[in-house]
């Protein structure tokens, strides 16, 4: 572990070496170990789009779904904001991941898919997915706001169509 509290696992998926991080896990690295700034094996391969990483780290060892990053995120949130959304659909589909997760801000996955990005094809893939999988746009963040909500004040218009058709 080095001053910053990262194991020789966040490294490597810091660095996206996928080999070495898969023979740590088989080794019995900790996915869950947090170094200083709450980031841990298993949100940073989230959020980063380490998607070969994160895939092998959910079918070979036990991330702790309660773990969140600084901000109160789960590994959901952050990858649906950066547009990852292969990692959206790796996490959605192994189906322990709480879709409708809240934040520090009351943000959800669905609410920074939307109101933190620009509307483009990713991103209205990204709510699709999200959408299939349970997200509830009618969840109200810490500033009265909806995903829908967002939507319309940005103009993202197949954004906004997206979640009107499932309120």
């Amino acid at each position: 572990m080095n001053e910053k509290a990262e194991t020789p696992l966040m490294i490597a998926v810091h660095n996206n070496q996928v080999e070495i991080a898969k023979n740590l896990i088989k080794a019995g690295a900790n996915v869950n170990q947090q170094d200083t700034i709450q980031d841990s094996p298993y949100l940073y391969a989230g959020a980063e789009g380490r998607t070969e990483i994160l895939a092998y780290m959910l079918s070979n060892s036990m991330p702790d779904q309660t773990i969140t990053n600084r901000f109160g995120g789960n590994a959901l949130i952050p990858a649906a904001e950066k547009g990852h959304l292969e990692n959206v659909k790796i996490l959605l589909n192994d189906g322990h991941v709480n879709v409708n997760h809240q934040n520090d801000y009351g943000y959800t996955a669905l609410i920074e898919a939307v109101a933190l990005r620009d509307g483009s094809q990713v991103y209205q893939d990204i709510v699709a997915e999200l959408l299939k999988h349970g997200a509830d746009p009618n969840i109200v963040d810490n500033y009265g706001k909806t995903a829908k909500d967002y939507a319309n004040e940005l103009g993202y218009g197949n954004i906004s169509k997206l979640l009107q058709t499932n309120t």
